[in-house]
């Protein structure tokens, strides 16, 4: 996952800039089409030791390729003169089993909103390095997260990767726990992005509401 590599600035600083980013919405196909343009976003949004700019392009063509497989994929694109950030996700299902080889108990609320079908999870985020792009990358994943009337949103992060790790907490995301998804390999972090209100009962803004629960 490639994240803004700049520090968050206030948001008076960035809006005159991200008023003018347009932001468009991309099915598989489309995504597809446009996976080069893509690939070189991500390369030039990756902080990547010389020489492993090849080897990081074919690994997010890699992760392309299998996640507009997955049932639900959807794309949000900005652009500006250019492109100039994506992000993309799948809705979580209902039945748990994203969840899978999550470490210890599922809070009950998490398990209340994935089976009201209110969860979806963010798989890449991706922006053009520039001094907005905390800005810009927090304004693509709530749009894409609202467009899909989530109240959640969830992600997986290698922790030791400190730029994506940083960028998503920076960015209000807030750690949830750690999944182990393949034996052998480290755990990943789970973060969580509550879009509901927050109230006295419920600080983190993660109220579950029965009202609100979509039909199978």
């Amino acid at each position: 996952m490639s994240s803004p590599r700049h520090p968050h600035e206030p948001e008076g600083s960035e809006r005159p800039v991200l008023d003018t980013v347009r932001l468009r919405r991309l099915n598989r196909w489309q995504a597809e089409g446009l996976r080069e343009d893509l690939a070189d976003l991500y390369v030039e949004s990756s902080v990547t030791p010389p020489g492993e700019e090849f080897r990081g392009r074919q690994e997010f063509l890699r992760r392309l390729e299998h996640d507009v497989q997955l049932p639900g994929f959807d794309m949000l694109v900005a652009e500006a003169e250019g492109l100039t950030g994506c992000v993309s996700g799948i809705p979580v299902p209902r039945d748990g089993s994203w969840w899978e080889g999550f470490d210890g108990p599922m809070p009950q609320n998490l398990e209340q909103l994935t089976a009201s079908g209110h969860v979806f999870a963010i798989l890449e985020t991706v922006v053009h390095p520039h001094q907005h792009a905390q800005g810009l990358a927090r304004r693509l994943q709530e749009r894409l997260l609202a467009d899909h009337q989530s109240s959640l949103g969830v992600t997986l992060v290698d922790q030791s990767v400190r730029s994506a790790w940083n960028a998503f907490k920076d960015g209000g995301w807030q750690e949830a726990g750690q999944v182990h998804r393949l034996p052998g390999q480290a755990a990943l972090r789970v973060l969580v992005l509550p879009l509901g209100e927050r109230t006295e009962k419920h600080p983190d803004g993660l109220a579950h509401n029965d009202r609100t629960q979509r039909p199978e």
